[in-house]
């Protein structure tokens, strides 16, 4: 029967923030499905403008997603008393994305350019690294070379040698490289930088720190 030892390796990462990335909801509402449309294409070509005027190139400025969703009042029937529901609009809401590295611009700049907008975004703010499958196949071979090191260890305690690899199991999950140290901004904040045109924020990202594992299992001499 041959001998085998498992051994789950994790791997850790501490990585310097190099991109920042901003996620603006834009969401209009209307009683008319056209005019819902309508509006949120001319918040929208008034967000590509206003960060073509900054430099920014209109293709750099991608949506994540875009729907139209029907809104609904409750009401009591004179009638017969009974609750209804009747259609009072459209909602569209359009999620669009831009990144630039972390020296590209004033958070704060950007912060009062949104903020002046017709269409009163909402603004997210996160920061990542611009390498995410270097940093994710580093993790890997950190969480390798520590299960190597972990079966080292307790094959040497039991007097025995560790041999080949048999088999290695990775379950493949999603390691967010994201930090947020400013996530959601409120509609006031930005309206006292869209007041404060020079305004800035003196936000110094703490470094992303991500883990992951490995199973391997080992022959044993």
């Amino acid at each position: 029967m041959e001998r085998l030892i498992k051994v789950t390796g994790r791997g850790r990462l501490s990585l310097k923030p190099d991109t920042v990335r901003l996620r603006i909801d834009l969401i209009d509402q209307d009683r008319e499905y056209d005019r819902a449309i309508r509006s949120s294409a001319l918040h929208s070509q008034e967000l590509r403008e206003a960060f073509t005027d900054f430099g920014f190139d209109p293709s750099d400025i991608k949506t994540l997603s875009f729907r139209v969703d029907t809104e609904y009042e409750s009401y009591q029937d004179k009638e017969d008393n009974s609750w209804k529901q009747r259609l009072v609009g459209y909602k569209a809401y359009h999620m669009l994305k831009i990144e630039f590295p972390t020296e590209r611009e004033s958070i704060g700049r950007i912060f009062a350019m949104v903020a002046g907008l017709s269409g009163k975004p909402e603004f997210y703010v996160e920061y990542t690294v611009k390498d995410t499958e270097g940093a994710r196949n580093e993790l890997l071979k950190n969480a390798v070379a520590d299960s190597k090191l972990k079966a080292e260890v307790l094959a040497e305690a039991a007097g025995v040698r560790l041999g080949e690899i048999a088999t290695i199991d990775y379950s493949w999950g999603e390691v967010e490289f994201v930090a947020r140290p400013m996530n959601k901004m409120s509609r006031a904040l930005m309206a006292e930088a869209a007041v404060e045109d020079s305004m800035d924020f003196d936000v110094v990202p703490d470094d992303i720190k991500v883990d992951d594992t490995v199973t391997v299992v080992w022959s044993l001499k």
